[in-house]
Formats: C-alpha cells, structure tokens, sequence
C-alpha cells in the first residue's frame, strides 16, 4: 500500500471518526472544563441529594447557545445513576404533549427540557403543577361535561435550559430550586476545551495552533471543537500528519473566520453599516435586506457577538456601528460619529 492509500478514508474510518466526534461531551462533572462557580454549586446540589437518596432539585441552566446546557444535563443522569429524557419546548405543541411524556417518566428521572423559554402556555401552566405537586390533571370530554382527573407523577428532575432566561414567566422561574447562568469561556479555558478535544479525535496539534483557533472562537466550546474539525479536514486533505500554525491560519482564512471570530454574515452586517449606511443608526429589517438574510438571523446570531465586543451598539433610532467597528473593517470612522447613547428625544426607526 502506498504512501497515499493510507489517508484514504473508508466507511469503516468514517464510523469511527464520527464515534471519537460524539465522545467530545465530558462524560463527569470533574471532566467538565470551566464555568467553575457553575460546576461547584452543581456538586454540592448533587451529593446532598445523593446522601439523602432523593431527586436532585429541579435545575434551570441559561446562557448562551454552545456553552454547555446539555452537556451538564447529560452529566446530571450521569452523576445521579439515572435515566434522562430530552425533548424540548417547541417539539411540544399543546398540554397533552407534555402530560403524556410526565406521565410516562420513572421515579428519580431527570427530563431535560430545552429551550423551554418556547414553551406553549397552555403546557407551562401544567408544568407549574407537576413541578410543585408532581401531578397533572388530565381533562377528559369537552364543555360542561369535561371532568379533570388528577394524575400522581413519580418524582423527577426537570433540567430546563434557555438562551432567553428573560422569556421565562416568574411563576416558573421561581419552581426551580436552583438556576445557573453560564458565561463565554476565557481563551485559556477555550485552550484546554481544544487540547481534549484534540486528544479525544487523536490528533497531533502544536500549541500556537490551538491559541489561534481559541482566538477565533467566541468564548464558546461548540463553535472551538468546529473549528478544530475544520483545521483538521484542512490539513488533511493537505496530506498532513499534524496541525501547525500554518494549517490553522489557512484553515480559518478559507473558511472566513477572521482574527476576531467574525465570520462571512458579522463582517457582511458591519460593512453594510459602514459602506451602505454610512454607520447608521438603521433598522433590523433594512440591515438584513441589505445583507441577503431574515431579520431574525441577523438578530440571533450576528448581532450578540457584535454588540457584545463593541463592533456595533442598538440605540432607539436603530442599529449603529461603533469605531471599532468602523476600524475592524479598514475604515476610518468620522468624526461625527454617532453616539450609541440614547436620549429623550431619540425617536425608534420605523423598522428597528
């Protein structure tokens, strides 16, 4: 077999690769890497439970997306010795959706329920009761002659997470006995996310390698382990047996990740601010016509990362690109630039 023949790539490789891909998650909370506050108010609320051989609390994990929400869920049956049921808010369409899958929970079951901030309503009112007396009533018929039976449910676990925590009703809220909010990571944290990730996809990476990727990954570990897929594709199909610096900037600049993280949609909203629009203020739906996308991919996924570095501030009248952002996309910003604080006579952009 020649030298190329063993970089080809069966069936019986690709399985594997996709196997190694899969056991990325941590597997145990002391194999949890950051959000360290997190991790140890979690423990503590574990052993208790354990030591009293009941049900964990019902746990309300938030944040931004990527972060970790279900992986820690994932952790918690783990941890607990106990089944888990995923499902999440919009994949439950009316009350019934959720009795049923109450109903059919075991003793001690943890159910995660993801983005439960897109619960229906009809279904959240229903939660309050299984989460607080661990029983739904179940209306059987219609109009007068409905009756409600009460249904005993086992005790489990609800796992909620949500990117929005604000969406989230107090009455809710207020039934999870513990709520933890998760924080982008740190570049060195990001660091040792990639250095195990690395090692768990059996991967020869140098250490300026894994500092450039970390750079350019937002804080966040999902987007860090993509682009550590992407580099390695680069560097083998490149015929490589080990990621370099070299093969990671390339990597990053064919796939338009630029020093900041910014990708082909922040650069294309920020050079419609400053080229199109003469930095602002514009409004949501005009800015992303003017980019070629729907206003609420501008707004969820572009949009928190540039406000967040300061590349572009909301004011009132409408989106605006700050200085920075003016220079990260090789402009001057002028001199009467506007500012991003709003006053009493701002007036809202029809479209913002």
């Amino acid at each position: 077999m020649t030298e190329s023949d063993d970089r080809l790539i069966t069936p019986k490789a690709r399985g594997e690769d996709s196997a190694a891909e899969n056991a990325l998650r941590p597997k145990a909370l002391h194999e949890f890497i950051g959000q360290s506050r997190v991790r140890e108010q979690i423990d503590v609320l574990l052993t208790a439970a354990r030591h009293r051989n009941s049900p964990a609390d019902h746990i309300l994990l938030s944040g931004p997306p990527g972060l970790g929400k279900t992986t820690l869920a994932l952790i918690l049956a783990i941890e607990m010795e106990t089944p888990i049921r995923i499902t999440s808010g919009p994949a439950i369409t009316h009350a019934g959706d959720l009795a049923a899958i109450l109903s059919s929970l075991m003793e001690g079951e943890i159910l995660f329920l993801d983005e439960i901030h897109r619960l229906p309503r009809p279904a959240e009112e229903l939660l309050y009761l299984a989460m607080e007396d661990f029983r739904v009533d179940v209306v059987v018929g219609k109009g007068p002659g409905a009756t409600a039976i009460p249904l005993k449910l086992p005790h489990f676990t609800l796992v909620g997470a949500t990117t929005r925590a604000g969406l989230l009703p107090s009455p809710l809220r207020d039934r999870f006995g513990f709520t933890a909010h998760l924080d982008f990571y740190e570049d060195h944290e990001i660091s040792q996310v990639l250095e195990r990730s690395a090692k768990l996809l059996n991967l020869s990476i140098d250490a300026p390698a894994i500092s450039e990727v970390a750079g350019r990954s937002r804080g966040t570990p999902r987007i860090a382990n993509r682009l550590l897929r992407r580099v390695r594709d680069y560097a083998q199909v490149r015929g490589a047996t080990s990621l370099t610096h070299e093969h990671a900037l390339a990597a990053l600049e064919m796939y338009e990740v630029d020093h900041m993280g910014l990708d082909r949609l922040d650069r294309a909203v920020l050079l419609a601010l400053v080229e199109r629009f003469n930095g602002g203020p514009v409004g949501l739906s005009t800015l992303a016509i003017a980019v070629g996308e729907e206003s609420e991919t501008v707004e969820a996924v572009a949009e928190p990362f540039l406000v967040r570095n300061g590349f572009m501030a909301r004011t009132p009248r409408g989106r605006i690109a700050t200085a920075q952002g003016w220079r990260h996309v090789g402009h001057e910003p002028p001199a009467s630039l506007p500012s991003a604080t709003a006053t009493l006579f701002d007036t809202p952009a029809l479209d913002a």
